[in-house]
């Protein structure tokens, strides 16, 4: 077993802490209770308040130096479903280099990769910085207890470390100097008091399912884009930014290499533009009538989910605010739409030349023998937006790879990323003395 020194880390990702999960609320405080004592190991204070753990471990000299927050979450996603994992999805295993677990990707074995830094530092009496450690148990459920802490936060951090993504490639880490924005929408169409009998009213009654999938094509992209009310805002990156990601895989390759197909003919030459920069809208679910029996109906009622990524710029209450119209005067008359929005984040950008993104890339150069690249992500991140309004230049990086299976079973990470890692986030937290 590969397993020298990862002792800790393997018993933190022992204990199967899905927040999505009611039935696992005990084990989500058991892994909270775990972080706030390695932290306190390492020689600082912790408490738990709500589904946080708050933390401090102050530099080794004392006097003046500068803060760093330290971000990270130990709530996973269902491991579901189980028949499809190789071993137990909570029991980590090393098999041809890689630890398989779920969490040890995202994020339980990243925020170790920090916490593991911190410890190794402030006990060699090297710790140069004050870290500030907040855990969160309910990123995997949308929750913004992370950021409202950060909004109320009356301290103020000098950067922000966050170690919850991936590599481009096996090799080449990235600095994510933005986040799209999110809004996660329930649709509801009704329309008549009741299903009735599709040979007694076929083509004659309105069917919910025929409005709903009306309604859809009027938010749905066409040639790539979606419609411009609903790009509204968006702040562009600028050329200089475009003109780095030609230096990237092919988005042909990126789509190729996790089996998706592109959506349209010029899908993978705007692939990171698309996937970084751009508003985006998918339907998630569609449920309605009898999809499985056959049953000979008008349905009465039909549901979907609608997922979007927000652009840097927009606001998800302007962007909302035009799906709505769009679906309801697309919809055809009589039919009864409602939207409500089940979830939502707003979009992010740090600035690329700020200390904190320098003296972090030069850090980990050195250790991995590449310079991080500045690019964007696709997905959101809560604490992100709270972030910036604070002032508080972040770096979002980790050491996870795209085949990770972040999300789905077998997730994994590879053991000598685990070193790396760890090496990595010594040499960021070192160079931070610099931010004094």
């Amino acid at each position: 077993m590969e397993t020298a020194g990862l002792e800790p880390l393997l018993e933190l990702l022992r204990i199967p802490s899905v927040s999505a999960d009611p039935a696992h609320a005990g084990d989500v405080g058991r892994a909270l209770e775990w972080v706030a004592a390695y932290v306190e190991g390492c020689g600082g204070s912790a408490a738990i308040t709500g589904g946080l753990v708050v933390g401090e471990v102050r530099a080794s000299k004392g006097g003046d130096a500068p803060t760093v927050l330290v971000y990270g979450h130990i709530d996973v996603q269902p491991p579901a479903p189980l028949e499809l994992w190789e071993t137990p999805p909570f029991e980590p295993t090393v098999h041809d280099g890689w630890l398989y677990c779920r969490g040890v990707a995202d994020d339980k074995g990243q925020l170790w990769l920090l916490l593991d830094a911190v410890r190794e530092l402030a006990a060699a009496g090297t710790l140069p910085v004050n870290v500030r450690v907040l855990c969160d148990a309910e990123e995997e459920i949308g929750g913004t207890g992370a950021a409202d802490w950060v909004r109320r936060d009356a301290q103020r951090a000098d950067a922000c470390v966050i170690f919850d993504t991936a590599m481009l490639q096996g090799d080449l880490p990235a600095f994510y100097l933005g986040t799209r924005g999110t809004a996660y929408f329930h649709l509801t169409v009704e329309t008549n008091r009741r299903d009735v009998h599709s040979g007694v009213f076929g083509g004659a009654g309105l069917n919910a399912m025929h409005a709903l999938v009306t309604a859809l094509e009027a938010v749905l992209p066409r040639d790539g884009s979606l419609p411009a009310v609903l790009h509204e805002g968006t702040i562009a990156p600028d050329e200089v930014e475009i003109a780095s990601w030609t230096s990237l895989p092919t988005g042909a390759a990126a789509l190729a290499d996790q089996g998706v197909l592109p959506a349209d003919p010029r899908a993978a030459a705007d692939f990171y533009r698309r996937t970084w920069a751009e508003t985006t809208l998918d339907v998630n679910g569609i449920e309605g009538g009898s999809p499985h029996l056959m049953k000979t109906i008008v349905p009465a009622r039909a549901e979907a989910n609608l997922s979007m990524r927000l652009a840097y710029g927009q606001s998800v209450a302007q962007v909302g605010a035009s799906l709505e119209r769009l679906l309801l005067d697309a919809a055809p008359a009589g039919a009864r739409l409602s939207l409500d929005l089940l979830a939502e984040c707003e979009a992010s950008l740090t600035t690329a030349d700020s200390p904190a993104i320098t003296l972090a890339q030069t850090a980990f150069e050195q250790v991995v023998g590449t310079r991080p690249v500045l690019v964007r992500s696709g997905g959101s991140l809560p604490i992100a937006p709270a972030l910036e309004a604070r002032g508080i230049p972040f770096v979002l990086t980790g050491f996870d790879v795209p085949d990770g299976n972040v999300h789905a079973p077998n997730e994994r990470f590879r053991v000598d990323y685990l070193e790396l890692g760890r090496r990595a986030a010594r040499h960021v937290l070192s160079a931070y003395a610099g931010l004094a």
